[in-house]
């Protein structure tokens, strides 16, 4: 079904069915209403990359992301939507099969090459693999792997939350706690581990090597990485976990190795996702207002969009901790 079809059908020329299309004024209204009927009856809808080469704009932005499962991505599409529902733009989300970082990025560079100006008006790329991209288009980052970048860049302040989650932690009266790290490509999984390194050293306390483990925000691998702190002679009294994913895979360790939270054990994530608050016992988290982060990155790209230069190359969304029932305090001399 092409425009030549439904100019032929409704016995007006191609040019008079792209108006209708294009909402011009300029266009008789009973013929605009017979055009439309026709593309109604016919089923014709015009592809986004024909718009684009008429009006040089789609008014679409897309967003690519690692996955769809995931909570975080979940709210970070949340954010975004609500900014682009707002100013008239769709959102067209896209999640690739690779889990490979090195194929992710290669395929993140294409994508964007081939969307940006022509199927979407500006993208958005969540925890991007790829450093650099092909692209005149605006594009925005959502926690890039690089702590400068050549395109706006929205993150939390995740050396802060982690600092100020060890802060809570050791006035709880905690002395050994274990750390699970993240994806050890990403500046927030190097900047939480620094907020957890600087906290023991704020508070006097010796790093020890056997209470870092490294794990890649999940749940699967953050039980294994839980069992591995569990199995020490001398386990942690608290945990803190560099994502929630991370300490629902610490919930799932402990109940397996018998370990009660928070009586045995105290455990803090970060995130803030929707499910941290009705785990038992509810999850203590460092807030990164992951909606407000998407809800940032729309706004920067849609500036761009628009025309409107960005005063910074870097964005941060301040943190917050918040405290449910995942911990408690201890006898320090215990």
């Amino acid at each position: 079904m092409t425009i030549r079809d439904v100019a032929r059908e409704a016995g007006v020329s191609v040019s008079t069915v792209s108006r209708v299309l294009n909402d011009k004024d300029d266009v008789a209204p009973e013929t605009a209403a017979i055009v439309r009927r026709v593309i109604e009856e016919m089923g014709y809808a015009s592809s986004i990359a024909a718009r684009s080469l008429r009006s040089r704009t789609t008014n679409v932005v897309g967003l690519i992301v690692p996955d769809l499962w995931h909570p975080f991505t979940s709210l970070v599409i949340r954010g975004v939507n609500q900014v682009t529902a707002a100013q008239g733009y769709d959102l067209l989300a896209y999640a690739s099969a690779r889990r490979n970082p090195f194929s992710m990025a290669d395929w993140e560079v294409q994508l964007v090459a081939q969307l940006n100006g022509t199927v979407t008006d500006g993208i958005i790329v969540v925890t991007p693999n790829a450093a650099t991209y092909r692209t005149a288009s605006p594009l925005v980052a959502i926690d890039p792997y690089q702590a400068t970048t050549e395109f706006p860049a929205v993150i939390a302040t995740n050396y802060q939350g982690a600092l100020e989650a060890m802060t809570y932690l050791i006035g709880l009266g905690h002395r050994r706690i274990g750390f699970i790290a993240g994806r050890q490509d990403l500046q927030s999984a190097q900047r939480r581990q620094e907020g957890y390194f600087d906290g023991l050293v704020q508070a006097g306390l010796p790093i020890d090597p056997e209470l870092l483990v490294i794990g890649d925000y999940t749940r699967s691998t953050g039980a294994e990485c839980a069992k591995q702190l569990l199995s020490l002679p001398e386990p942690p009294t608290a945990i803190l976990a560099s994502s929630d994913e991370t300490a629902f895979g610490v919930y799932d360790a402990a109940a397996e190795y018998g370990v009660r939270i928070p009586d045995n054990l105290s455990v803090v994530g970060f995130d803030n996702t929707l499910d941290s608050a009705s785990v038992h016992p509810p999850l203590t988290t460092v807030d990164q207002s992951i909606e407000k982060m998407g809800a940032l990155a729309a706004e920067l790209v849609l500036k761009l969009i628009q025309g409107q230069p960005c005063e910074s190359r870097q964005y941060k969304v301040a943190t917050r901790l918040v405290v449910r029932q995942s911990c408690r305090a201890i006898d320090p001399g215990l």
